[in-house]
Parts: structure tokens; C-alpha cells; sequence
């Protein structure tokens, strides 16, 4: 062991900072909230040292767990809540991949003006969300946004994009596609990069059609690439708040658990930590039951091939 870490102490000590950040920023505020969630502890009995006031929270076991499972709507209707994130999240990685994919194949192409055609379809990506959000939410404004002009233009009704209907949804799922396509895009342009041209010519030689060097030469190749991706961008739409947040703000056709979670949190007479940090929990364990299956799922399809 001493001469493992005499040879090794240089690599240990140039990841030390980092483990120490992220216990910093990480852990203990997860542990953190862990706790809480089996507490009652809101804004008024919280410590408070302006007030000069302690804390008062007490220990109430599983009791945030059962109201929030319980599918109350007091406590946010949790089961319809989890329904439409589901549904929020496999449209927009659908789309993302879907779009995404057939993006990178044409930019995978040699054709005049490649480069130009990358840096346009990147941009979406690349200016601030929040930014993205106020433009997109001025041109679905029902009285005054462009999209509605267009249609007045073309002698079509107005449509309330972001009232309070489930057209709200799909607004924003709109939105967060046209935000999460170029990343789709970029990722999947370098897995197509990577696939030997080789592979291709061979099957070319053996009478492939498109379609079959599509499903049985691109789509193994992207098989590494794919696999990487589609659970980031199932993990970062799951927690996709600043979208739907700046374009819909507290609507309930759009409300997802993050975005609950936040409102219990920082709205309300009553600031209700206890119940934020379960939603905090529960969005977590089910990120975390899916990464397991879905990872093994891939593990198993890799195994068949």
C-alpha cells in the first residue's frame, strides 16, 4: 500500500480538489436534503438569526413520503405530475434524436456551404436559454406574438399557444426541441464520423439498399454514441426547469416535478422545504431506477450483437 501511494500520490493529489468540490457541492447538499424530507420543516420554523429565532422543525419519519405517493393534490398530484413529465421527456428525446439524426447525416455529406449550414444549426444551442425562452414566449404571445400574426396574415384563428390548455405542452415541447437538436445533432455527426467508410462499401458491393446500410451499418455504429446520449438527454429534460418555467411560469398543464419542486420551495405563504426536498428525492430515485434498466438494456442489446 505505501509503495502504491509513493507511486501514485501525484494523480491522488490532482484529484483531491475535485472530489473536495464536489462533496462541497455536491453531497452534502444532497445529504442535506435527504434529511429534510423526512422532517417538517418550512419557512417559518426554520432558523432564523435576522429573527434571532431557532429551529423548530421537528422529525416526522415517512409521513412527506406517504402524502406526496399519496397523489394528492394538495401535494401536487405526484402520479399525473409523473405522467406528464414521462410524456414531456420521451417527446422531446424522441424529437431530439429523431431530428438530431437526420441533421447530422445530411451535414455528414460533403455539399457547398457545410460548414456555414453547422454553425447556423448550432446556434439554438449555443445562446442562453433564458434568452431563447423571452423570444420564443414573445412569439407565442396570443395577443401580440408573431406566430399568431402569421396565421392573421394567412386569414387562420389566433390560438392561445400558452393558456391554459395542453396546447401549453406541446408549445414548450417545441421549444425544448428546437433548444436540444443541435447538441442531438453535433454528438451523433461525430459518431457518424467515426463509422469506417469501409463498412459501407462492402455493403454497397453486396447489394444494400439505403434503408438496409441505415439499420444494419449506421445505426450499430451509432450504437456507443447513441446509447451515451439519449440518457443525457433523458436526464436533462426530466430536469428541464429554466423552458418551462420562463415560457409558462406556474401554468399546470406544463408543471413537471422540477418545476413543482421549485414552486414549493420558493412560492406560497409558506415556504414548504420538507415537501420540495421529497420531490427532490423521488425525481432522483426514478432517474436512477431508469439509468440502471436502461443501462443494462444496452449492456444486453451489445451482448446479442
Amino acid at each position: 500500500m505505501r509503495n502504491f501511494l509513493a507511486r501514485y500520490w501525484f494523480g491522488y493529489a490532482m484529484v483531491l480538489p475535485v472530489v473536495a468540490v464536489l462533496a462541497l457541492l455536491v453531497v452534502l447538499p444532497l445529504l442535506q436534503g435527504v434529511y429534510f424530507g423526512f422532517t417538517d420543516i418550512n419557512d417559518t420554523n426554520i432558523a432564523n438569526p435576522v429573527l434571532d429565532r431557532e429551529a423548530r422543525y421537528s422529525f416526522v419519519g415517512w409521513d412527506n413520503y406517504l402524502n406526496v405517493l399519496s397523489g394528492s393534490a394538495a401535494f401536487g398530484s405526484f402520479w399525473a405530475t409523473l405522467v406528464r413529465t414521462v410524456i414531456w421527456t420521451f417527446a422531446c428525446v424522441v424529437c431530439h434524436y429523431g431530428i438530431g439524426l437526420g441533421l447530422a447525416m445530411l451535414l455528414n455529406r460533403r455539399m457547398r456551404g457545410r460548414g456555414l449550414y453547422r454553425v447556423l444549426l448550432i446556434l439554438p444551442w449555443a445562446v442562453p436559454v433564458f434568452i431563447s425562452a423571452f423570444a420564443w414566449r414573445y412569439l407565442l404571445n396570443a395577443d401580440y406574438g408573431l406566430l399568431n400574426w402569421v396565421l392573421g396574415a394567412l386569414g387562420l384563428p389566433g390560438q392561445v399557444w400558452l393558456g391554459q390548455s395542453d396546447l401549453a405542452l406541446v408549445s414548450v415541447i417545441v421549444v425544448n426541441v428546437w433548444l436540444g437538436v443541435p447538441f442531438m445533432m453535433v454528438a451523433l455527426l461525430g459518431g457518424l464520423q467515426a463509422i469506417p467508410s469501409d463498412l459501407y462499401e462492402a455493403a454497397e458491393v453486396d447489394g444494400a439498399t439505403p434503408w438496409q446500410r441505415f439499420i444494419n451499418v449506421t445505426l450499430p455504429g451509432l450504437r456507443p454514441v447513441s446509447s451515451s446520449v439519449v440518457l443525457l438527454g433523458v436526464i436533462w429534460t426530466f430536469n428541464m426547469f429554466p423552458v418551462i418555467y420562463l415560457i409558462t411560469g406556474n401554468n399546470p398543464h406544463t408543471r413537471i416535478l422540477v418545476t413543482y419542486a421549485f414552486e414549493r420551495f420558493f412560492s406560497g405563504a409558506t415556504r414548504d422545504y420538507a415537501i420540495a426536498s421529497t420531490y427532490g428525492v423521488l425525481i432522483l430515485s426514478v432517474l436512477l431506477v431508469f439509468a440502471a434498466i436502461y443501462r443494462r438494456a444496452m449492456a444486453r442489446q451489445g451482448e446479442e450483437l
